[in-house]
């Protein structure tokens, strides 16, 4: 039996087993292989935890992101530039770490059309993820974070520009973008009202990973009039291609989807 997990802090929320499990299913492979969710306080004990439960492989969400990275044996080349591991997979010995996160974005926003430049709010390993798929298709991109610490993770990138709060100038972009976890269990915004408004009114799109919320960032994208949308697709087209790999690729990632999509409208 291979099971599979997904790592967190929360992680009660997640509905990653609801999909992994749907598509296991509609398989043929439920006799095979089960899906479940794990909560890890402490990120340094993910993979020794990953070992511990026996897991074939897994995925990882905030905040253990850049520690899955850190502390897995590979990683793909995706993940390297990226600085983060969203899904790990035990082959022969060693635990592989990657990165299904970028392309996941990507589709997830394809309904948006033409973007040009985008705000990136959060600094952590989604941020960087999503910050690497924009600039993969040209798009301009600026870094946006509450403090400095955390925006030295894009030191590397000297293509991003980036800025703390205090710092910042605002600017016209088309794109915005929440990675932070502010409004998954609280009212909060991922930045000051004043901060955000003037960049809303110029903006056409905004996207905030958290799924199943409507956050107050998206209230407010909604109040401004852009086009808006939460984590859900991101998860899905994510989920698909890390289950996909957890079977060495090969799985039908269309009949992944699709059975994904299924359980999300049972949900």
């Amino acid at each position: 039996m291979k099971i599979f997990a997904v790592f967190g802090n929360p992680v009660s929320h997640s509905i990653s087993p609801r999909l992994h499990n749907a598509a296991l299913g509609e398989l043929g492979l439920s006799r095979e292989a089960l899906y479940t969710r794990y909560e890890l306080m402490d990120g340094s004990q993910l993979i020794s935890k990953f070992k511990e439960l026996k897991l074939s492989g897994a995925n990882v969400t905030v905040p253990h992101k850049e520690a899955a990275l850190a502390q897995c044996d590979v990683a793909d080349e995706t993940a390297i530039k990226i600085g983060s591991v969203n899904t790990l997979v035990s082959r022969g010995g060693k635990i592989y770490g990657h990165n299904t996160d970028a392309p996941g974005f990507l589709g997830a926003i394809e309904s948006f059309g033409q973007i040009n430049s985008a705000l990136v709010l959060g600094a952590g390993g989604t941020a960087k993820a999503v910050a690497y798929a924009l600039k993969s298709r040209g798009v301009r991109v600026c870094v946006l974070n509450r403090s400095e610490e955390r925006l030295v993770n894009f030191a590397e990138f000297e293509k991003f520009s980036w800025a703390n709060f205090a710092e910042f100038k605002g600017g016209k972009f088309d794109l915005v973008v929440n990675t932070t976890s502010a409004g998954l269990k609280d009212e909060n915004l991922p930045a000051p009202t004043e901060l955000l408004r003037p960049i809303f009114d110029e903006a056409k799109f905004a996207f905030d990973v958290i799924y199943g919320k409507k956050t107050p960032f998206l209230n407010l994208a909604a109040a401004s009039g852009l086009r808006h949308k939460d984590g859900l697709d991101m998860l899905l087209f994510q989920a698909a291609l890390a289950l996909n790999l957890f079977f060495d690729g090969t799985l039908d990632e269309t009949k992944i989807e699709n059975a994904m999509q299924k359980a999300l409208r049972l949900g």
